[in-house]
C-alpha cells in the first residue's frame, strides 16, 4: 500500500505531496492541469527513462519518492535476492541530477534500474495501454488463471521438478555427445594404450639404460685400462704390491729400535692392505666387463623404443609417457563405462519426466477447472460495464513441457453477438481492452494481494448507469486493495475515500501544477461542477450530495 508520495522539481510540479487513503483515492482536475504529469513522475519509480526536459528547475535535481507498507506482499525473498534490507515500511526513490545522471534507491540503498523495476512492479500497477497489450500475451493470461486457481504451491513444485528435468535432459544430451565423440576415438586410444602397456615402462629405466649402453659401448677400453692398473698392482714382475710386501718386511727388521720405525712399518703395512683391497676390487670389476654385442643391441633397441614413444607423444621423459598412459586408460575406461552411466542417467531422466508430467497434469486440471468460471465472471462483469453481448472463452491446449506447465492458455474474445471469439489481441479495441483488464483485476483482487492500482481515465467513453457500476467495482476492489483513480466522471469521483484536485497555479511568474485534498464541502462543489459545469446549478449540487451519500 502506498502511504506517501513526494514529487519535486518535475515538469510543471515544483513540489507535490500526497498521503493516499488505504482504499479508494480519486484524482480529478481540468485537462492539462497535471494529472498525466503525476503519472509520468510515478513512472520514474517504475524504472522509466529519465529526461532532462522533465526538470522544472534545470539547476536543481528532480526527486520522486514513495513509501509503501509491504507486509501483505511477502517480498522478503525478493529483497534477499538483491541483498537489500527489508522493512515493512519501505521507501523507493528516483533522482535526476541537472547533469542528467539518474540514480535509484530502495531504503536509501543505491540500486540499478533493473532492480528498481523488479521491486516497484510488485508495489505499483499503472493501468495503461501497455497493460492492455499485456493482456494479449499467453504467458500473462496463464499467470492470471494460476492466480485465480491459487496454483502457487502446485506451480512452484512443478517448476522445481521441471528444472531438474531440464538439467537432466541437458546432461543426458551432453553425455551422449561425449560418448559419440569418445567412441570415434576409442579404437585409436586403445591402440595407443596397448602400445604403452606393452612397453612396460618404468620411470627410472631410461637413465639406467643410458648409463649401461655407455659402459657397454666402451667395454674394450675399460677392460684394457683395468688390466693395466691390475698389472701395475699385482700381475707383473715388478708389481707394486709385491714390492710393498718386501719393504714392509725390511721396516719390520728395524722396528724394535725406535717406536717411530714401528709406526712407519704399520703405516706401510696399512697401505699394502689397501692396495691389495683395491686390486681385488679391480679384479671383480674387470670380470664384470665384457664385450656383449647382443646386450648392446638389446639396450639400444629398448632406448630406441623409449625415444620413439616420447617423440610420438611429444614428451621428454618416461614420466610424461606414464601420465599419457593414465589419461588414455581413463578415456578407454570412460567409453567402457558409458553404457552403464547413460543407462542410469536415462532411467533417472524418465523417472523425473514422469514426476514432472504427473505434477503438470495436476496443474493443468486446476486450470481447466477454473477456466469456465473465470470466463463466466468476466462475461457478467463486462455486461455490467456496458458490453452485454461480449463473450469470452479460455482454452487450455496441451503442449510440450515448459517452465510454466503443459498448457498453452488462450483468452478468446468477441464483443458482438454472432461473432465467434478470437484471440484478444486481434479483435479487442482500446476501450474493450481496458474494460477486460478492469474485469480481470476486479476478479483477481479477491484472490491475491495486488499492488496499488492506478487507473488512468479508464472510464473514458462510458457514462450513466455503467459509470456507477464501474465506481462500485472500484469500491469493491478496495476491500482488500488500494486504488488511485484519475477520473472525469462524477459517479466514480463520489465513491472515493479521499478526493484530490489537480489544478494550475498561475499566480507566480511561471505556471505550477498543484494538488490538494478536498474537504467535504469542496468535494460537493467539485462533483457538482463535473455534473453541470463551472457554475453548477442547485440540482447539480443536490445530485452531488446524493452521490456522496451513496458512495
Amino acid at each position: 500500500m502506498l502511504t506517501d508520495l513526494l514529487i519535486k522539481n518535475y515538469a510543471l510540479i515544483e513540489q507535490l505531496k500526497m498521503k493516499p487513503h488505504e482504499s479508494l483515492n480519486i484524482i480529478t482536475g481540468e485537462t492539462g492541469a497535471g494529472k498525466s504529469i503525476m503519472l509520468g513522475a510515478i513512472g520514474l519509480l517504475m524504472g522509466n527513462r529519465a529526461d532532462l526536459k522533465a526538470l522544472f528547475n534545470t539547476e536543481q535535481k528532480c526527486v520522486v519518492e514513495a513509501s509503501f507498507m509491504l507486509k501483505a506482499y511477502h517480498l522478503q525473498a525478493l529483497f534477499e535476492k538483491f541483498d537489500l534490507d527489508y522493512a515493512d515500511q519501505t521507501s523507493i526513490r528516483r533522482e535526476i541530477a541537472p547533469s542528467g545522471k539518474s540514480r535509484a534507491f530502495i531504503n536509501d540503498t543505491p540500486v540499478t534500474l533493473d532492480i528498481l523495476r523488479q521491486i516497484s512492479v510488485k508495489l505499483l500497477d499503472i493501468h495503461s495501454q501497455h497493460d492492455n497489450l499485456l493482456l494479449g500475451d499467453h504467458l500473462y493470461q496463464l499467470n492470471l488463471v494460476d492466480v485465480y486457481a491459487h496454483n502457487h504451491a502446485l506451480k512452484t513444485q512443478y517448476q522445481k521438478t521441471y528444472k531438474q528435468f531440464a538439467s537432466l535432459v541437458s546432461e543426458y544430451k551432453k553425455r551422449q555427445d561425449e560418448f559419440a565423440r569418445s567412441k570415434k576415438e576409442f579404437d585409436y586410444h586403445s591402440f595407443l594404450l596397448d602400445e604403452l602397456k606393452k612397453a612396460a615402462l618404468r620411470e627410472d629405466e631410461q637413465e639406467e639404460l643410458e648409463k649401461e649402453i655407455q659402459l657397454l659401448e666402451s667395454s674394450e677400453e675399460v677392460k684394457l685400462k683395468l688390466n693395466e692398473v691390475l698389472a701395475f698392482l699385482s700381475h707383473s714382475e715388478l708389481a707394486v704390491n709385491d714390492e710393498l710386501r718386501v719393504k714392509v718386511n725390511v721396516l719390520g727388521q728395524i722396528s724394535h729400535f725406535l717406536p717411530e720405525y714401528a709406526q712407519l712399518k704399520e703405516r706401510l703395512e696399512s697401505c699394502l692392505l689397501e692396495m691389495k683391497d683395491i686390486a681385488q676390487e679391480l679384479e671383480r670389476e674387470e670380470e664384470k666387463v665384457e664385450f656383449n654385442p647382443e646386450r648392446i643391441e638389446e639396450v639400444q633397441g629398448r632406448l630406441s623404443l623409449l625415444y620413439n614413444l616420447q617423440q610420438k607423444h611429444q614428451v621428454k621423459s618416461i614420466a610424461g609417457l606414464l601420465a599419457i598412459q593414465t589419461d588414455l586408460e581413463e578415456k578407454v575406461n570412460l567409453v567402457a563405462n558409458f553404457d552403464e552411466e547413460i543407462s542410469q542417467l536415462k532411467k533417472k531422466l524418465d523417472e523425473t519426466e514422469q514426476k514432472m508430467r504427473t505434477e503438470g497434469k495436476a496443474l493443468s486440471d486446476t486450470r481447466r477447472a477454473v477456466a469456465p468460471q473465470i470466463a463466466q465472471e468476466i462475461k457478467n462483469l463486462l455486461a455490467d460495464l456496458g458490453m452485454p453481448n461480449a463473450t469470452i472463452q479460455i482454452t487450455c491446449e496441451p503442449i510440450s513441457p515448459t517452465a510454466e506447465g503443459l498448457d498453452l492458455v488462450n483468452f478468446l474474445f468477441s464483443a458482438n453477438k454472432g461473432i465467434a471469439p478470437q484471440e484478444i489481441a486481434k479483435v479487442a479495441s482500446g476501450g474493450e481492452f481496458s474494460r477486460l483488464m478492469l474485469a480481470l483485476k476486479y476478479i483477481l483482487a479477491g484472490k491475491t494481494a495486488m499492488p496499488t492500482i492506478i487507473f488512468d481515465e479508464i472510464d473514458t467513453g462510458i457514462s450513466g448507469e455503467i459509470a456507477l457500476k464501474m465506481g462500485n467495482m472500484f469500491k469493491g476492489m478496495t476491500q482488500k486493495h488500494q486504488i488511485i483513480a484519475i477520473s472525469h466522471l462524477h459517479q466514480i469521483a463520489a465513491k472515493g475515500n479521499h478526493h484530490y484536485f489537480v489544478y494550475k497555479d498561475d499566480s507566480g511568474e511561471r505556471t505550477i501544477s498543484r494538488i490538494r485534498q478536498l474537504a467535504d464541502d469542496e468535494r460537493i462543489q467539485e462533483i457538482a461542477q463535473m455534473i453541470s459545469g463551472s457554475q453548477p446549478s442547485e440540482s447539480a449540487i443536490l445530485s452531488a450530495k446524493e452521490l456522496l451519500e451513496m458512495g
